[in-house]
């Protein structure tokens, strides 16, 4: 197994240009996976640079609704002719705005041609041998407090609180992919049923929300319920975030960046 870092807020190769999504290159024995394609085509540009070929990819899988992670995806079309899509189709139908600041739309624009390529999943399911989608995660254990922040527009054109029921995430051969955990790390992780060795994707963990005591109980929850794992993050766990769970999880846990591969 190997996974490559294409699109992330930060980089490790000053080649690599970076924006505020996030984009990794999956490729296990049996698949070539693309997990989420970032907000534009900065994931197609470092692609090129790090000597990877779209054109091969066999699925592109889309965690949730939100532009950031889907948003590169009709660059991605015109790059690879084959791949299926899998998607939430309420990741597709859904009207997603953040109140971070000033109200703003975070949907993403699906582009033409996408539907006749869909695999949409609506229950925890596998895909194809070893490929595996978690759906409607169970909301057992806490959620991140940035999602107070995050709504849905409603058939009347009222904003209500996202309840991430559009969120996926996705298992193969012991790799789980988040995306931004919106669901919360945890659910995730009490939702899968496979053993995991390796979590990658971001914790929606924003510095300033969780107070100190809160992420260093959830980084020692995680470090003794989840002893062999190894944890990636960057894109929306934040820096101070990290470097508090890191004091609790030590080498378990680990940053990524545009660049960053792992075999």
């Amino acid at each position: 197994m190997k996974w490559t870092v294409l699109s992330d807020n930060r980089s490790n190769d000053s080649r690599l240009s970076t924006e505020h999504g996030l984009s990794v290159f999956l490729e296990t024995e049996r698949h070539r996976i693309m997990l989420d394609t970032g907000a534009s085509d900065v994931f197609v540009r470092n692609a090129e640079v790090l000597g990877i070929d779209l054109s091969t990819v066999d699925y592109v899988f889309i965690s949730h609704g939100h532009s950031d992670h889907a948003g590169g995806l009709r660059y991605f079309l015109e790059q690879n002719r084959q791949a299926k899509v899998i998607v939430s189709p309420d990741a597709m139908s859904g009207k997603f705005y953040s109140k971070r600041g000033n109200l703003h739309s975070i949907t993403t624009v699906w582009p033409e041609g996408v539907k006749d390529r869909l695999i949409t999943v609506e229950k925890t399911c596998e895909i194809v041998d070893g490929l595996y989608i978690i759906a409607h995660i169970p909301q057992i254990h806490p959620m991140s407090k940035g999602n107070t922040h995050l709504f849905v527009q409603d058939a009347n054109g009222e904003y209500v609180n996202d309840d991430f029921r559009h969120e996926l995430a996705l298992y193969a051969d012991g790799f789980l992919f988040t995306g931004c955990a919106h669901s919360g790390l945890e659910n995730i992780l009490a939702a899968c049923p496979w053993p995991v060795k390796f979590v990658v994707g971001g914790f929606h963990l924003l510095d300033g929300l969780e107070t100190e005591e809160e992420l260093q109980a959830l980084a020692k929850r995680l470090k003794e319920k989840y002893p062999s794992t190894q944890f990636y993050t960057s894109h929306c766990t934040g820096d101070n975030v990290f470097e508090v769970m890191k004091g609790v999880m030590g080498d378990q846990l680990q940053p990524f960046r545009c660049g960053t591969i792992i075999i």
